[in-house]
């Protein structure tokens, strides 16, 4: 266990799996109170177990954000009442990814991922900057991702929210900035649980320094720092951490 987030109260959404759930539980071990969201109950469970194995604290808050005001504010209102009444950091990591090209993507689908890649995450962050800002203190961090400056040829409804979560994360920080709220965002490159098993995206990583595929535990190192008093001059920027794939070209072998 470490102290970086010692006394922070934090609320992760998408923590059942991936990288959200490296950022709970790495949040956890740094001294967070955790509120674990999404829609698996037994998922969430099962990740508020492994923390409190770890003699750390969470709460799993079950949602499912479909882009409606009222689910994040219900979301919100629960989290903040499992956490004791305030939330310090909010984590935006909810996402979905239709890999479809844009002449097969209907208006449902369409509807479907930008209500839970930016509408759920704004009305999440306008339920709960308002509290933060008037205590003067808090983060918002945002996953963003890589393909929103790198084009690929399947992705673009994806890209496109990303770019809208990138563009909210400056809008944000000068927003809520001013009143002590820091609002940042990371932008992980292909992330796999088991390097092992880099899956399909592992041709995307050719090319780059890193080589190969990154693991969720690498951005939730960039979420701790982002969350912590470390971070406390870092506004309105977007940490990539994606092996270089979008600031550097080397030759693919």
């Amino acid at each position: 266990m470490g102290n970086r987030l010692d006394g922070k109260t934090a609320l992760v959404t998408g923590a059942t799996s991936n990288i959200g759930r490296a950022i709970a539980v790495s949040f956890a071990g740094e001294g967070a109170h955790v509120a674990v969201s999404g829609r698996d109950r037994e998922r969430g469970e099962a990740v508020t177990r492994e923390i409190a194995a770890t003699g750390g604290r969470a709460e799993f808050v079950p949602a499912t954000l479909d882009g409606s005001r009222a689910a994040s504010v219900a979301l919100a209102e629960r989290a903040t009442e499992a956490l004791g009444g305030r939330v310090d950091v909010l984590v935006n990591a909810a996402g979905i990814y239709p890999g479809s090209i844009t002449s097969a993507t209907d208006e449902a689908t369409f509807d479907e991922v930008y209500g839970v890649n930016v509408k759920a995450p704004y009305f999440l962050t306008a339920a709960l900057a308002p509290a933060m800002a008037q205590r003067g203190d808090g983060a918002i961090i945002n996953l963003g991702s890589w393909i929103a400056r790198l084009g690929i040829p399947v992705g673009s409804l994806y890209s496109s929210t990303k770019g809208a979560i990138e563009t909210l994360t400056r809008a944000w920080a000068a927003e809520f900035g001013p009143s002590g709220v820091r609002v940042n965002a990371i932008s992980p490159g292909v992330v796999r649980p088991d390097p092992a098993d880099p899956g399909p995206g592992a041709p995307m990583m050719r090319g780059t320094p890193a080589g190969t595929v990154g693991t969720p535990d690498a951005v939730a190192h960039a979420a701790v720092y982002l969350a912590g008093d470390e971070a406390r001059f870092v506004h309105g920027t977007v940490i990539d951490v994606d092996g270089g794939r979008v600031g550097v070209a080397v030759i693919a072998t």
